[in-house]
């Protein structure tokens, strides 16, 4: 199943968005988006939405760690939704706690500081969130079953078929 998705990992100061490759296999990091306006937003997010096709929002719910929703929670809900209407595409959420402590350790890992880039970690928190909805969709997808065609050389085989 083929998907083009867009991933988003929504603070109040940036926006890091991570896509999908065609496959719906593999998520990267996209871009960092410098939150001014919400018609700043969109714009940039539309031009993306265009150009790679793109069939659903992928947004990161920040839980708090004992799985309730909090204030910054609701505020990513209530942006998700004003932008999923404006770019009138479905959106789907992700719990996406501990996205962010995970950049910083991938960046760590990569001796890259994460204090001089934060706009890298959201990149990556994005695409960490988008795979993780790959992952599952996956997880999810139902497996195809089929059955053995049966031997068109062998006329007797499809003679004792019942259709």
């Amino acid at each position: 199943m083929q998907v083009s998705a867009l991933g988003l990992d929504v603070g109040r100061k940036r926006i890091g968005v991570a896509g999908c490759d065609r496959t719906g296999l593999i998520a990267a990091g996209l871009m960092t988006i410098d939150r001014q306006s919400f018609q700043q937003v969109q714009a940039h997010l539309q031009a993306l939405v265009a150009e790679r096709d793109v069939q659903v929002l992928v947004v990161g719910l920040p839980y708090t760690m004992n799985g309730a929703i909090g204030a910054q929670a609701r505020h990513v809900q209530k942006f998700a939704q004003s932008m999923a209407e404006a770019l009138r595409l479905p959106l789907e959420y992700v719990d996406e706690r501990l996205t962010s402590f995970q950049a910083e350790q991938m960046l760590h890992a990569q001796k890259i500081s994460p204090s001089r880039n934060k706009g890298l970690i959201d990149r990556k928190a994005a695409s960490l969130i988008l795979q993780q909805w790959l992952d599952e969709r996956r997880l999810k997808a139902p497996y195809i079953q089929t059955s053995p065609q049966p031997d068109v050389a062998n006329s007797e085989a499809l003679d004792s078929t019942v259709f």
